[in-house]
């Protein structure tokens, strides 16, 4: 386990100096194996925010940040070993990067009192706050994605896709079996016939599912992908000429990573996203003082405005501005595990504060309560240039269907209090 500590260390201290309290976060992060690739520059940019308020601002709320590192390789088990290893440090929160890892430790962080932030991954279903009491999926989920992606379809299609094929691309994992039910029952409501295509771990091996492409050619393609099965599923469409344009990655299916070994070919590709996808914000110039050129960046700092590192930033961000909140609700700086809880409860990210914070506009604005721990679900679609090299957002941000996700969210989340005893609590 690698324990990283980004607090000012001073040496010489008197005994009698009284001991400095720590903010101290989780960073479960995955730079190794299949999945490696794409894990890095998350956690890069997670890691480099939290260093950046040390660096800048001396912490938060007038408190040292302490991030403790353990790394996953997006394996459950190791994941689980990391939590039960570092749970006792006093975490705040723990963001796991992982929608496996995510399903173990729900009943764990339930029992032990402690948050667990699944930012765009996890358990759908935990955006009801009045049963998953210490889970928080803010600020949209898988079903939201899926919806959004449905409404793309209906957007360039003037409203009507009935008939029509949409295939579904999935690794073949609780993460990528999470928006199979939204699919169903949004073909139910619109009238299109849905494919499902598996793809095993780790996802080298697609001939197959492009082959059932070729030959039964849906009008569309949605993919829920990560890792190498990303720009191998790519190359496969490539290969096969599918339109790209027709072509929707979930948003773990749309970084630079995923669409660059396919060249100029790759271009018109497109994926969901939740926040912006370019680099021009104030923010950068911080981190590249503060951070990169005091030597201190979790990586080689070449991954800055990339799309997963941008990423890693907000999920460190959103966690950062749920602290202030919970030592603003709790009057004091060094806040305790259920002032964290309470924090990530209130949070409000106005557009006003991410300008502040130098993201002006990086992403829509939300708010969470207790009935509501997912936030608006407010999702737009991305667009690969290769030319440029680069992504742009090419619709405007809009919420999913409730009137479809909704009954499912109690459905899922009604099975899960009812397996663990569980009533309906806000209070």
């Amino acid at each position: 386990m690698k324990k990283k500590l980004l607090s000012a260390v001073i040496a010489g201290f008197m005994a009698a100096t009284p001991v400095m309290a720590e903010l101290t976060f989780s960073a479960l992060s995955y730079r190794t194996g299949a999945y490696g690739n794409n894990g890095i520059p998350f956690a890069d940019g997670y890691l480099d925010y939290f260093t950046l308020l040390q660096e800048r601002d001396g912490g938060i709320g007038g408190e040292s940040i302490r991030v403790i590192e353990c790394e996953t390789a997006y394996n459950t088990e190791k994941g689980v070993e990391c939590y039960e290893a570092t749970k006792g440090e006093g975490v705040l929160s723990y963001s796991p990067l992982s929608t496996g890892i995510t399903y173990q430790l729900i009943p764990k962080v339930t029992a032990d009192g402690i948050a667990l932030h699944t930012m765009g991954y996890g358990r759908t279903s935990a955006k009801n706050g009045q049963i998953f009491r210490n889970v928080f999926n803010f600020p949209a989920n898988y079903w939201d994605g899926a919806s959004v992606g449905i409404k793309h379809l209906l957007d360039i299609n003037n409203g009507d896709i009935k008939g029509k094929k949409v295939a579904l691309v999935y690794h073949n994992s609780a993460y990528g079996k999470e928006p199979i039910r939204t699919l169903e029952e949004l073909s139910k409501k619109h009238g299109y016939e849905l494919m499902l295509l598996p793809v095993d771990h780790p996802g080298q091996e697609q001939k197959s599912q492009w082959l059932q492409i070729r030959r039964e050619k849906p009008d569309y393609v949605l993919m829920w992908g990560w890792g190498v099965m990303n720009p191998v599923a790519i190359q496969e469409a490539v290969n096969i000429r599918y339109p790209m344009e027709n072509f929707i990655g979930v948003w773990w299916s749309g970084s630079e990573n995923d669409v660059l070994p396919a060249g100029d070919k790759a271009t018109g590709y497109k994926a969901l996203a939740f926040h912006a996808v370019n680099s021009d914000f104030p923010i950068f110039d911080d981190i590249q003082k503060f951070v990169v050129d005091r030597g201190k960046a979790a990586g080689a700092g070449d991954q800055i405005g990339t799309v997963l590192y941008n990423r890693g930033m907000y999920n460190a961000m959103l966690i950062t501005e749920a602290a202030r909140t919970a030592q603003a609700i709790a009057g004091k700086s060094n806040i305790s595990q259920a002032d964290m809880i309470k924090g990530f409860e209130a949070l409000e990210m106005t557009e006003e504060k991410m300008a502040a914070l130098g993201l002006p506009g990086f992403g829509p604005s939300f708010s969470v309560s207790c009935e509501n721990h997912g936030g608006d679900g407010m999702v737009a679609v991305a667009q690969w240039d290769a030319g440029a090299g680069k992504w742009s957002i090419v619709s405007d941000f809009q919420a999913s269907d409730m009137s479809v996700i909704q009954p499912l969210i109690d459905e899922d989340s009604g099975a899960f209090a009812a397996e663990n005893n569980l009533s309906p609590n806000c209070n």
